[in-house]
């Protein structure tokens, strides 16, 4: 029978999601992984050895000593493209992460909070966004506006709210009958402190949980649609662009170092952050996380 780890009764509420957290042994090579990702791509200007967009070697070289992940179609360094993709994924995903959980927050704490008529207009609405097939939406919305990388941030932005906006309203609901609630109305406090000081912190570890899948999907839906050619657009260097090239037998077969890396970094990313939410997911779980 396996022995169970003996728990500090005077440990505080971080202190306790911060012993779950460090339980997964997966999620904290992920966090690891991520940090070092993150801040090559940040420092991609200081990492990079070339210019991301400059024709330095022959074209599609094999990696060498001097270019590490070889060159591409045109002789740009794929390593110092990757490096400069990456941090394009990083980016789109935080930022589309950032605009849809703002999005869904203030709806929900609206919806969740009023109720009545703003309740249910603002819950059809979110209905009538998830009715859509997510991809198709995107598509269309990607296909309406110019490509580019604002263009793409905005439109997964501005598709990813719903399921915030109903994770919030049902915590909300929730939230609003329990006496620390209704202490607070009866005691006259304004409205912004009840939702903002009193019913937002006890949803944030919900929707930090949850905005750790969006910020998965939001960096697979830009590789996809940087692939397709409505994304991210050339010269710029992503991911999704980068797997572009990659369309023929003869590249896929001979010049794996063309699609290999960025497809690798993909994985990598996406499975990271998956293994860090299911992580987080089990830290704020009041009831005692994994069994």
């Amino acid at each position: 029978m396996r022995k169970k780890k003996k728990v500090n009764a005077n440990e505080t509420y971080m202190q306790t999601v911060m012993r779950r957290f460090r339980a997964h042994h997966l999620a904290k090579i992920s966090l690891v992984i991520l940090v070092v990702v993150g801040l090559a791509a940040l420092f991609a200007p200081v990492v990079a050895p070339y210019d991301p967009d400059a024709i330095v070697g022959t074209f599609s070289g094999a990696p060498c000593k001097e270019f590490i992940l070889g060159t591409d179609q045109i002789g740009r360094d794929v390593f110092s493209r990757l490096l400069y993709a990456t941090r394009i994924s990083l980016l789109v995903g935080i930022l589309a992460t950032v605009i849809s959980t703002v999005i869904g927050v203030v709806l929900g704490l609206i919806a969740g909070y009023f109720g009545g008529v703003a309740d249910m207009i603002l819950m059809r609405f979110t209905d009538m966004v998830m009715s859509f097939p997510y991809i198709l939406l995107v598509l269309v919305a990607a296909a309406i506006f110019k490509p580019g990388l604002w263009s793409i941030i905005l439109i997964l932005g501005f598709v990813d709210w719903p399921g915030v906006a109903r994770l919030v309203r049902g915590n909300v609901l929730s939230l609003r009958e329990t006496n620390f609630v209704k202490g607070n109305v009866v005691a006259g406090m304004p409205l912004r402190h009840i939702l903002f000081s009193e019913i937002l912190p006890n949803t944030v570890a919900p929707i930090l949980v949850y905005a750790t899948s969006v910020m998965a999907i939001s960096m697979l839906d830009e590789a996809a649609l940087s692939f397709l050619g409505m994304g991210v657009q050339p010269p710029m260097a992503s991911l999704g662009n980068m797997l572009n090239g990659a369309q023929s037998i003869t590249v896929l077969t001979s010049q794996p170092w063309l699609w290999l890396p960025p497809g690798i970094m993909i994985v990598v990313l996406v499975v990271s952050i998956n293994f860090v939410g299911d992580a987080l997911r089990d830290a704020f779980d009041p009831s005692g996380g994994r069994r």
